[in-house]
C-alpha cells in the first residue's frame, strides 16, 4: 500500500508503483480523505485529523488479503508509522518522512517553516490552498520547470488540523501524530533525499534511530523531497525493491527454521 503525502493523491504513485507491480506487488495507492475533490474540498477537510487519515486506512488495510508493505511518502510516512505501531505493517519504506510527536526539527529551515505557518493566522481551523512557489522552491525543485508545473496542477488543498499536528505538534493536546516506537516492530527503511529541506535528511535520520534495530537509514544523493517522481526516482524505487527482496527473503528463511 502506497500512502500519498500532503496536497496529493493516489495519482502521484502512478509511475512510482510500476517497478514494484513489475517485481511482483499487488499494489493499492489510496487517496486520503477529501483528497479526491479538485479545488472545492468540503469544508470538513480543514478538520480532517492525521488520526481521520489513518483510520481510514486501517480500514482499506482490513479489507487486504494479508498484512501489507506500506510505502509512504512526506505525510504519507508518518500515516505508515502511525499504522507500523498498530501492527499494520509487514515492513514500511519511508520516504522523506514527516517525524512523529516528539521529534524536533534539525534544521533552522524546518523550525522557521513552522513558524511561518501563524502569518495565515489560525491555519489549524482553515483549508490550506497549495502554493506553486513553495512547491517549486522545496518540493518539485529537482524536476523540469515544465514537468513540476504539470505535477502542481495536480496539488489539492490540504487540512489545517492535520498541518498543524504535524508542525506544531508541541502544541497538538491531543497528541495526534504520536507513534509508540516500541510497538514498532517491523523492519523500516527510512529514505532521504540530501537536498530536501522539508524533511531534512538529519531529522529523517532521527525518525529512523527511534525504530532502533527494525530500521535502516539511507541518504539519497543529489535528490530532494519529491523522491517519487523527480529525476532519479527509478534509482529510489530500485534501492526500495533491493531491501524487501532482502526482508522478505529473511521473513522467508525465519519461517522456515
Amino acid at each position: 500500500m502506497m500512502i500519498h503525502g500532503a496536497f496529493c493523491g493516489g495519482w502521484a504513485f502512478d509511475e512510482f508503483r510500476k517497478p514494484f507491480e513489475a517485481h511482483g506487488h499487488r499494489v493499492t495507492a489510496p487517496t486520503l480523505r477529501h483528497h479526491d475533490c479538485g479545488d472545492t474540498p468540503p469544508v470538513a477537510l480543514a478538520q480532517t485529523s492525521l488520526l481521520d487519515f489513518a483510520s481510514d486506512l486501517e480500514a482499506e488495510i482490513a479489507k487486504l488479503p494479508e498484512t501489507p508493505i506500506l510505502v509512504g511518502h512526506s505525510m504519507g510516512g508518518l500515516l505508515a508509522q502511525m499504522l507500523a505501531a498498530k501492527g499494520k505493517a509487514r515492513a514500511c519504506v519511508l520516504l522523506a518522512p514527516c517525524a512523529p510527536w516528539g521529534v524536533l526539527p534539525s534544521t533552522m529551515f524546518e523550525l522557521a517553516s513552522a513558524q511561518a505557518m501563524f502569518l495565515a493566522g489560525d491555519f489549524w481551523a482553515k483549508i490550506i490552498p497549495p502554493s506553486y512557489d513553495v512547491a517549486a522552491a522545496n518540493a518539485l525543485d529537482r524536476m523540469p520547470k515544465e514537468q513540476r508545473k504539470e505535477v502542481f496542477a495536480r496539488f489539492v488543498p490540504e487540512s489545517g488540523r492535520a498541518t498543524f499536528e504535524i508542525m506544531q505538534w508541541g502544541m497538538d493536546t491531543q497528541r495526534a501524530s504520536a507513534v509508540d516506537a516500541r510497538a514498532v516492530k517491523c523492519p523500516v527503511l527510512c529514505l532521504s533525499g540530501a537536498q530536501d529541506r522539508i524533511n531534512a535528511p538529519s531529522t529523517v535520520r532521527r525518525v529512523a534511530q527511534r525504530y532502533r534495530e527494525f530500521a535502516y537509514y539511507e541518504e539519497v544523493k543529489d535528490r530532494s523531497h519529491w523522491l517519487i517522481g523527480e529525476p532519479g526516482w527509478e534509482d529510489v524505487a530500485g534501492r526500495a525493491l533491493e531491501w524487501l527482496d532482502d526482508v522478505l527473503a529473511e521473513e522467508a528463511a525465519s519461517a522456515a527454521r
